[in-house]
């Protein structure tokens, strides 16, 4: 067996690379017809490619020109090798790319314990944790898929390359999250979704930032479970109250974007109207009454009855159902002046007594001033 071949001026040495047709495929090798040269050349299967395959014809059909490399010279023979020539130039390039950090597309071709298989020429690893930017459970589906990466580990000599999906997607998330904090101003009304709840508000997703609605700005009504307000996945109109773009902290309301309860109250309740209303909480000074979903107004301890009371509870209980008149509103200051005593009668009303103040003994009576005066018109 010969390490070399001489025929017809040319020669074939083990570690050249020559150009061939594809002229028979079984199913775990290839024969292959090299031009000028003595003999015909075989592929074994596992020189196809980086990857397992299964059947030759998988991936090299009859009359294929392929580039190959002669890794041995036997009589009447040449072993040969596609997947070593597709190496040596795939190691070129992926040296460039990851030189660059450049950003590249390719077909994942496997799924394997632990995470993907991507053919570059040379076997690509991307491990499980740097497919996505959350938790995979299930990779069947990613088989067949084109997705971008980054190559983040290569080592020639030892025939490694790791690459990250991963890492791809974050710096996309970072450019678009910049790109959207420096748009967004305070005061505007966005769309949002909800992301995630927590036990202090809502994080809501804007579009390639997330923002906060703390547990206050969700609705007018008190809130004590974020999530018997809001679920994930829902959609949500939301205010903006600031912008931090430094720390990337986005403040929002959900509160702001929605008729409030005092909303036209000046109309609902204008000066001397009557409401019903029911006695939410008492005070030392007097009586919280709920006129209307979330609006309370203030019954003070003067105005709740006629007689004179030491505190509210002497007259009334939370929870009492009660009429009110209105005193005073001023929606800007969301207070309400209510009285409970000017729709009651006064039982104890003071009679109004006439009386006449005596006159004085000066001497003379009027009439005698009146005498007087009348003599002079006689």
């Amino acid at each position: 067996m010969s390490e070399e071949m001489n025929y017809a001026e040319q020669t074939f040495n083990e570690g050249d690379i020559v150009k061939g047709i594809a002229a028979q495929v079984d199913e775990k090798a290839v024969s292959v017809s090299i031009p000028g040269a003595p003999f015909d050349g075989i592929v074994p299967i596992s020189e196809l490619s980086s990857l397992h395959i299964e059947k030759a014809s998988d991936v090299i059909s009859v009359g294929d020109e392929l580039e190959l490399m002669i890794t041995k010279v036997e009589e009447e023979n040449f072993v040969l090798s596609k997947r070593k020539v597709d190496a040596l130039k795939a190691w070129d390039t992926l040296e460039q790319q990851f030189a660059a950090e450049e950003i590249f597309e390719a077909e994942v071709k496997d799924i394997v314990k632990g995470g993907l298989v991507v053919d570059l020429g040379v076997r690509g690893f991307v491990p499980a944790s740097l497919v996505e930017d959350y938790f995979v459970d299930d990779f069947e589906g990613y088989k067949g898929q084109t997705l971008s990466f980054k190559i983040v580990e290569l080592d020639k000599d030892k025939n490694r390359l790791i690459l990250s999906h991963r890492a791809v997607v974050e710096a996309e998330k970072a450019s678009q999250k910049k790109n959207v904090i420096n748009q967004i101003k305070a005061g505007d009304v966005l769309d949002g979704k909800v992301q995630r709840l927590a036990s202090f508000g809502a994080f809501i997703d804007l579009g390639g930032i997330d923002g906060l609605v703390h547990i206050s700005q969700v609705s007018h009504e008190h809130v004590s479970d974020v999530s018997e307000v809001l679920a994930e996945g829902q959609d949500v109109k939301v205010k903006v109250l600031s912008v931090d773009p430094e720390n990337e902290r986005i403040s929002l309301s959900i509160k702001e974007t929605i008729p409030g309860p005092w909303s036209n109250i000046e109309e609902r309740a204008a000066k001397g109207t009557i409401l019903d209303g029911r006695v939410k909480r008492l005070t030392s000074f007097g009586a919280f009454v709920e006129v209307f979903p979330g609006v309370e107004g203030l019954v003070h301890i003067s105005q709740i009855a006629h007689k004179h009371i030491n505190t509210p509870h002497e007259a009334l209980k939370e929870g009492q159902e009660v009429q009110v008149k209105v005193l005073d509103v001023n929606a800007d200051e969301g207070r309400l002046a209510l009285s409970i005593k000017e729709l009651l009668e006064n039982p104890e009303a003071e009679e109004v007594i006439d009386y006449e103040l005596p006159e004085e003994n000066t001497g003379f009576s009027f009439g005698d001033v009146i005498g007087d005066k009348l003599k002079n018109f006689k």
